[in-house]
């Protein structure tokens, strides 16, 4: 009998060919007639690969989401894909260059949508999807924190027995992603007064000068034996040289590992006041990710994924890491998620960014194998 991996060896070529397509079509978070471009290509291939028809969300600035639906059987399984890019359109060239392809969102992570699209149609061809109906949850805005999908995902999974993430591997050792740190934005609005800074500047509130002990105050709350992190990572302030600056603003990004340091640290943030008199200090934002903790059934999954690798010969280990994902929000809902099972390779965001072309019928596989779970045969 044939296998999930023998069929995607044997269509490899066909694999690497639908990456291209999707990562040619460049899709810069931002543009919305690019990304919803993109997001024709992508039903294209949803369509020749699985026959499946999107259900389309339709948004009014940013691309639209995109929703497929595969097979019929009673547990309900989610892969979350994102196709939007942190990459403006002709920012990068698509290079295939020494066993790896190069290009704008190949690994980040149209190469581990199209792996898992050809996933599922190795169990559509091998038999293996009877038990199972499939759910594409694919938004086009999660390099913008998710800003319109957020309760669209959410939505969406509600109900799903598994939300499996096709984002990246861990670079160079191919784990899976285990746990997410929760992510926030802040912005700190400081007014003060001007004044002459050579002739009455006692009469000012320097803006620029509270800004300074708010920076300090903002990076007293670090803690990291806990994993947490705060950084101000934009200041700007004043106008002129020879005037008291009256207005600075400071934008900040929390990391977090666990619910009770974003609870802590969120109420520090938007608890700031003011060092100088008569200076006023107005915090806006918040948690925009919560963190993606290893609860009892996120590691339940993922000790059922080290079993499926096992019968592919693969030892999956498992990291915690900084950066977050949509993943985030499904976890917190309490269902079952596990990260990190797209493609292999580096450079996330970077200009080398590349996967591994050898991988890309190993890693489809094993994705094939934890959807399949204990009715898998191995190889």
């Amino acid at each position: 009998m044939q296998t999930a991996y023998d069929y995607l060896q044997q269509h490899a070529a066909l694999i690497l060919s639908d990456i291209k397509r999707l990562v040619q079509a460049q899709s810069p978070s931002l543009n919305k007639t690019a990304v919803d471009s993109c997001g024709e290509v992508l039903q294209s291939i949803m369509a020749e690969r699985l026959d499946a028809q999107a259900q389309v969300y339709p948004q009014e600035t940013l691309g639209n989401h995109l929703l497929f639906s595969v097979g019929n059987g009673p547990q309900v399984t989610s892969i979350l894909g994102h196709f939007d890019t942190v990459w403006e359109c002709g920012e990068l060239e698509m290079v295939e260059k020494d066993g790896k392809l190069f290009g704008p969102g190949v690994l980040d992570m149209k190469g581990g949508l199209v792996q898992a699209i050809w996933a599922v149609r190795a169990l559509v061809q091998t038999g293996g999807l009877a038990q199972h109906r499939i759910q594409f949850i694919c938004p086009s805005d999660e390099e913008l924190g998710s800003p319109s999908s957020r309760k669209w995902i959410e939505r969406s999974a509600a109900g799903s027995v598994r939300v499996l993430v096709a984002e990246p591997a861990v670079a160079r050792t191919n784990e899976a992603k285990i746990a997410r740190k929760g992510s926030g934005r802040f912005e700190v609005k400081i007014t003060g007064r001007s004044a002459h800074a050579g002739n009455n500047p006692e009469d000012g509130i320097s803006a620029v000068q509270e800004m300074a002990h708010q920076i300090l105050a903002l990076h007293s709350l670090n803690a990291p034996q806990a994993g947490t992190t705060v950084n101000v990572g934009l200041a700007t302030g004043g106008g002129k040289i020879n005037v008291v600056a009256d207005h600075a603003v400071l934008g900040v990004d929390l990391r977090v590992t666990n619910m009770a340091e974003a609870a802590r640290v969120e109420a520090a943030i938007k608890g700031c006041q003011p060092h100088l008199a008569g200076a006023q200090v107005v915090v806006s934002g918040g948690m925009s990710r919560p963190p993606m903790e290893q609860t009892p059934q996120n590691l339940a999954l993922f000790i059922q994924a080290q079993q499926s690798a096992r019968r592919l010969g693969i030892e999956l280990k498992g990291k915690a890491v900084g950066g977050g994902s949509d993943g985030n929000f499904t976890s917190a809902m309490g269902i079952p998620t596990l990260d990190g099972l797209g493609a292999t390779g580096s450079g996330i965001h970077a200009r080398d960014e590349h996967i591994i072309i050898a991988d890309i019928p190993l890693r489809a596989a094993l994705l094939a194998e934890i959807i399949r779970g204990d009715e898998g045969t191995g190889v």
